[in-house]
């Protein structure tokens, strides 16, 4: 099998084939506020990248991710036992919309999730359907996730996703129906000059209103190099840990 690292001298992992983690996933894992948490959740966790940034950022936190295409499940707990993170991460093969039965109410302090991003019809579609899945809505909604992470949150834990800016009013509601404040925002450009691609939420569950709009996180310079903020989540140049 072959292993790639997420940077030079971090972790290793290896892709599923229906499953290939991208910039969204990266950010998602550098957005996600991990002060204090013990127990976090993973929800639609894939090949388990988003649960490698985790635990490499917070040594204290401990991870489970939820998966529901057993060959990506399986692939995820093969990478975590690669980085000998195997007693800080749990892998469960399940559908996350029956995470009543899976995981117990209120148990995590962090719930994590990169969703597929486009309502049935409405995106790119594959021919295959586990990578289908992993673009439009066949195995789980918006509404689904925020469901389950409503759930698996404790009192004032939080719920960070990445997604799509033109679903904004959705998430809000599907948030809010779950029990769950938004609470920061941030947009992501590919250029400073262009119009946002993806956006970045964090909520609270039974948070107050109010919403911190954070800067724009672009990343790409006009010369089409990396911003210093990309190099810094990627662990790249000046900031590189070898």
């Amino acid at each position: 099998m072959d292993y790639d690292y997420l940077w030079e001298g971090g972790p290793k992992f290896a892709q599923s084939e229906h499953f290939r983690f991208g910039t969204d996933s990266v950010l998602l894992g550098n957005f996600v506020n991990l002060a204090h948490a013990k127990k976090a959740v993973d929800l639609g966790c894939a090949s388990g990248v988003i649960s490698l940034l985790m635990l490499s950022r917070n040594p204290d936190v401990h991870v489970t991710g939820v998966e529901i295409v057993k060959e990506a499940a399986l692939l995820a707990a093969e990478n975590m036992h690669f980085n000998n993170l195997q007693e800080r991460c749990s892998i469960i093969s399940g559908d996350l919309r029956a995470c009543k039965q899976l995981l117990q109410a209120g148990a995590f302090d962090v719930v994590v999730s990169n969703p597929p991003y486009f309502p049935p019809e409405r995106g790119i579609a594959s021919p295959l359907h586990d990578r289908a899945g992993a673009r439009e809505e066949v195995y789980c909604t918006l509404e689904d996730i925020c469901t389950a992470a409503g759930w698996l949150c404790r009192w004032d834990g939080r719920f960070a996703l990445v997604h799509r800016p033109e679903r904004l009013p959705e998430i809000f509601d599907a948030m809010r129906k779950a029990g769950l404040e938004p609470k920061r925002l941030r947009m992501v450009s590919h250029f400073a000059s262009s119009s946002p691609s993806l956006v970045l939420i964090e909520a609270r569950r039974g948070g107050n209103p109010g919403l911190a709009v954070e800067p724009q996180l672009v990343l790409k310079n006009n010369d089409g190099t990396d911003t210093d903020e990309i190099e810094r989540i990627y662990h790249r140049g000046k900031y590189s840990v070898v």
